[in-house]
């Protein structure tokens, strides 16, 4: 397979996988935005196979189980990580990044066993709890892309490793009652207690009041890690910068609506609009220069911490 088809896959992947994110990746410079959407595409491509659906939707009949689809993909990432023949394009763009960039191994395996937790249908007790799943498959993705990006410092890769953590918890709550229609909770479960939601009438619609307290908290437990992300963004190339904080924009504002929703947030599924992403990449470029000026300033150390690898 040829690099353009490899590129083409990738871009493809992200235009229909991601429009939030493939907004922000138009303002990254050439070379860094076909690695962003080359990593994209791997982790995009992964998730569907364990899943198995297509670019987040749909079911697909597979006469393999998800233990098996997980192991036949740590077996490709393991050939791409070490240079190895691999025939899908995702991995053939894993193995460019591998090979171009200091990217240590243990990320991708790490972002595998994220997927684990979903093949062995995990539940979560506590947000504690919540968080080291995020952190497989959101939290490391993110100390990945800032490893694209250039980035050698482990204050830096831990506020790249929040953002990734607030995508997540976002994304779980826009997306609570599809996954829960699925079988899948992600909700501490502990929350779901205290609100006096049954684990299995987490998508019933006579819950739909105390599930839009539920989604608050997630959403207001993603902002210091959004708070902490936006300190990071100082210390990034300045278009990488500016990329990532139009996708913090984006992101965050997902949450904020689903809170302004209330019960009715997942009558539709939330999203941005055209106009909406082009306030967010000019409030990305004005907190790009902002953050020049606050890059000294200390984490916050009541954040969960993330496994140094």
């Amino acid at each position: 397979m040829t690099i353009a088809s490899t590129q083409n896959y990738a871009d493809q992947s992200i235009a229909q996988g991601s429009q939030s994110f493939a907004a922000a990746a138009k303002l990254f410079d050439a070379q860094t935005r076909q690695d962003v959407t080359k990593l994209y595409a791997w982790c995009r491509y992964c998730d569907d196979v364990v899943d198995g659906q297509v670019l987040g939707h749909g079911k697909q009949i597979s006469e393999q189980s998800p233990e098996e689809r997980l192991a036949e993909l740590t077996q490709a990432t393991l050939n791409a990580l070490d240079g190895g023949p691999v025939e899908h394009p995702a991995f053939i763009g894993l193995r460019d990044i591998a090979q171009h960039h200091e990217l240590s191994r243990a990320l991708p395996l790490a972002h595998l066993e994220g997927f684990r937790a979903d093949v062995e249908h995990r539940r979560y007790r506590t947000l504690y709890d919540l968080m080291t799943y995020c952190y497989g498959v959101a939290g490391v993705v993110g100390i990945m892309m800032a490893d694209i990006m250039g980035v050698r410092d482990v204050k830096v890769l831990d506020r790249a490793c929040d953002l990734g953590l607030a995508f997540q918890l976002t994304n779980i709550a826009r997306d609570i009652v599809e996954d829960a229609e699925n079988g899948r909770i992600y909700v501490p479960l502990d929350w779901l207690d205290e609100a006096g939601i049954p684990v299995d009438g987490a998508a019933s619609s006579q819950h739909r009041d105390a599930l839009a307290i539920v989604a608050k908290r997630l959403v207001d437990a993603a902002e210091p890690y959004y708070a902490s992300a936006r300190v990071g963004i100082g210390s990034l190339p300045f278009r990488s910068a500016t990329a990532i904080a139009t996708a913090l924009y984006v992101y965050r504002a997902i949450g904020q609506e689903v809170v302004k929703r209330g019960p009715s947030a997942w009558d539709e599924r939330v999203r941005t609009s055209r106009l909406q992403k082009s306030s967010f990449a000019a409030k990305g470029l004005a907190q790009t220069v902002k953050s020049r000026c606050h890059v000294g300033v200390p984490r916050d150390d009541s954040l969960w911490k993330r496994p140094l690898v």
